[in-house]
C-alpha cells in the first residue's frame, strides 16, 4: 500500500493566501499526496497572556504572546475556501487542522473528507467528541503523549463515532532531536492499540521519515515551506521544496524495495545465477573409472554445472569418462 503523504505547510504561509498557493504549487510538484494547513480563529485557541514555546521565540526571534504571534499568521475562512478550490485544481488534497470548534463547523461545511488531530489536543476531550461526531477518518499525533493518553484519546474517538483512525508517533520539538524521535515506539502503537500508524516528523532532514516508512508507517507528515530563511516559528524546521521533492522521492523508492515477505531469486537476479555461483570442477585430468575425490576435485564457476551441495554425493563416486583439468563434472 502506498504512503499518504502529507506536506505540512502548517502557518508557512506567514499569513498570506498568495504564499499558501505557492506552498500547495510546491507541494504537487513534490509529488505529495496532500497539503495541510491549520485553521483557526485566535482568539478562540489561546489567551492574550499565553506565552510563546521556546522554540516558537528563538526561530521568530521576537518575544511576544502565543496571541500576538497566531494573529499575523491567522488566514480567514474565505481565505481557506479559496485555497480548499485551488487544491482541488491543482489536483492534490486540501487538509487543514481545524483548532477551535468554529473552524472545525466551517472545515465541515468546506466538505473536509479526513480529520488530523494535532498533539495539543490529544488530551482535550470536548475537541475529540466534536471531531468523532463528524462520523470521519480520523488522523491523530500523539506528540507529548503516554500510552494511557492514546489510549484515552481512542476511546473517546471510537465511542463518539469517529471513523477509522490512525495513529501518528510524532516528537513535539522543533526540530526534534534525533536522539528524542524513538521510532520503536510507533511499532509499540501499533501493537498495543491495533490501529495503523504514520509518523508526524519534526527532525532536520529526510531520514527519519523514510527510515518510518520502511518500520511500516502507512502516514508521513513533513513540514516545509518556501523558505527556511523567512520569519516565523515553523520554517526552521521544515523542508525547503527540493527537499520535500527528494523525500517523496525516496519514500517512493523505499515502498517499492520493501516487497513482499516471500524470499526467492529476483528476476534480474536469475541472469546472475550461473555467472555468481559455482560449479564441480575437474581440479586436473581424471580418467574415466578414476574414483573422485578432495583432491582431483575443486569449485570453480561458472555455476552451470553440477551444485557444489553435491560435493559430498561425488566423492568416492567413479568418473563416468575422462575429465581435462577445469572440465565441468557431469553426475
Amino acid at each position: 500500500m502506498s504512503t499518504y503523504i502529507i506536506a505540512e505547510a502548517g502557518v508557512n504561509h506567514n499569513g498570506s493566501l498568495e504564499l499558501a498557493k505557492k506552498l500547495v504549487d510546491k507541494a504537487k510538484e513534490a509529488g505529495a499526496d496532500c497539503i495541510k494547513f491549520q485553521t483557526f480563529v485566535t482568539k478562540n485557541i489561546t489567551t492574550k497572556s499565553a506565552s510563546q514555546a521556546e522554540y516558537q521565540e528563538k526561530n521568530t526571534k521576537k518575544k511576544e504572546s502565543q496571541y500576538e504571534m497566531l494573529s499575523k499568521l491567522e488566514l480567514s475562512f474565505q481565505d481557506f475556501h479559496e485555497l480548499n478550490e485551488y487544491c482541488k485544481e491543482k489536483e492534490i488534497e486540501f487538509l487543514s487542522t481545524g483548532f477551535d470548534f468554529d473552524s472545525i463547523d466551517f472545515l465541515d461545511e468546506l466538505g473536509m473528507s479526513t480529520w488530523k488531530i494535532p498533539s495539543g489536543d490529544i488530551t482535550n476531550l470536548p475537541y475529540l467528541v466534536k471531531i468523532a461526531k463528524l462520523n470521519k477518518p480520523v488522523i491523530l499525533s500523539t506528540g507529548m503523549s503516554t500510552m494511557d493518553d492514546i489510549q484515552a484519546a481512542l476511546h473517546a474517538l471510537k465511542e463518539n463515532g469517529a471513523g477509522p483512525i490512525t495513529v501518528l508517533h510524532c516528537t513535539t520539538e522543533y526540530p526534534a532531536p534525533y536522539e528524542e524521535v524513538n521510532l520503536a515506539a510507533m511499532k509499540t502503537i501499533e501493537k498495543e492499540f491495533q490501529v495503523p500508524v504514520g509518523y508526524s516528523d519534526h527532525t532536520k532532514g529526510i531520514e527519519i521519515p523514510i527510515a518510518a516508512v520502511a518500520m511500516g508507517a502507512t502516514v508521513i507528515e513533513k513540514h516545509f515551506t518556501l523558505d527556511r530563511s523567512m520569519e516565523g516559528p515553523d520554517h526552521k524546521a521544515s523542508l525547503e521544496p527540493s527537499e520535500l521533492k527528494e523525500m517523496v522521492s525516496s519514500i517512493r523508492n523505499v515502498e517499492v524495495a520493501i516487497g513482499n515477505s516471500e524470499k526467492k531469486p529476483a528476476s534480474s537476479e536469475e541472469k546472475n545465477m550461473k555467472i555468481a555461483r559455482k560449479s564441480i570442477v575437474a581440479n586436473h585430468s581424471i580418467r574415466k573409472g578414476e574414483i573422485f575425490t578432495e583432491e582431483n576435485l575443486t569449485v570453480k564457476r561458472p555455476g552451470s554445472g553440477v551444485s557444489p551441495m553435491k560435493w559430498f554425493d561425488i566423492i568416492g563416486e567413479k568418473a563416468n569418462r575422462n575429465y581435462e583439468e577445469d572440465e565441468l563434472i557431469e553426475w
